[in-house]
């Protein structure tokens, strides 16, 4: 029973992780929900479960030229938080976590009770704007924070999210590793360049038994 649990949830965690890396859905959510229901069966994986899928296939389809976009893209990052070192800005995201695919973006939060400060620090830097949003900071629909989407030379793309000073210190937990997501600041952002540019930022593994549809 155990074993066959596990086997179902393992196929629903690649249909659905093949949904997201193929764009097809956008939410892991979604994806696990649209995957059950395509392959008949109301386990669901863990959102864990379907990045550890989403991982594979990465490897799979991308092979080397993923850690060498990886590399590219912490570096545009570092230029970016230079760019914004007066806003504490902190690298996360896959960059972070160093599980980059093609469809990867680079996120940084910075801290600051002016947005306008934050856009112009980087119109100073020549940097494309295409974009700016602004949301709830909290899921409760509390505060409120400003997204800034940049498109870079490379073809990549970035956000950059302003958050209020009050938020600086306040621990926002993952919904995919169910760790703490603490992100890199600009000096350790730079050590991991110097010493290993390639590194990780997950979790070790635990052991899950999924969800079931009700």
């Amino acid at each position: 029973m155990g074993q066959s649990s596990s086997f179902l949830r393992r196929r629903v965690a690649r249909e659905a992780a093949l949904l997201l890396y193929t764009l097809q859905e956008r939410e892991f959510k979604q994806a696990k929900e649209r995957a059950a229901k395509a392959l008949g069966v109301r386990v669901l994986p863990t959102n864990l479960e379907v990045a550890e899928e989403l991982d594979s296939i990465a490897d799979e389809y991308e092979g080397d030229a993923r850690w060498e976009r990886l590399i590219r893209m912490r570096r545009e990052a570092l230029e970016i938080m230079e760019a914004l070192k007066d806003f504490s800005p902190r690298l996360i995201g896959s960059v972070w976590r160093g599980t980059v695919n093609r469809n990867s973006d680079i996120d940084i939060v910075v801290f600051s009770q002016s947005s306008r400060s934050v856009i112009e620090a980087l119109r100073g830097k020549s940097l494309e704007i295409v974009g700016v949003e602004r949301t709830p900071a909290a899921k409760d629909g509390s505060g409120e924070a400003t997204h800034i989407f940049i498109k870079l030379p490379s073809g990549d793309e970035v956000e950059v999210v302003v958050r209020g000073l009050e938020d600086m210190n306040r621990e926002e937990r993952c919904e995919i590793y169910g760790d703490v997501k603490r992100g890199l600041s600009l000096d350790q952002l730079r050590e991991v360049l110097r010493s290993n540019p390639l590194q990780r930022f997950i979790p070790r593994k635990r052991e899950s038994l999924g969800e079931v549809q009700p």
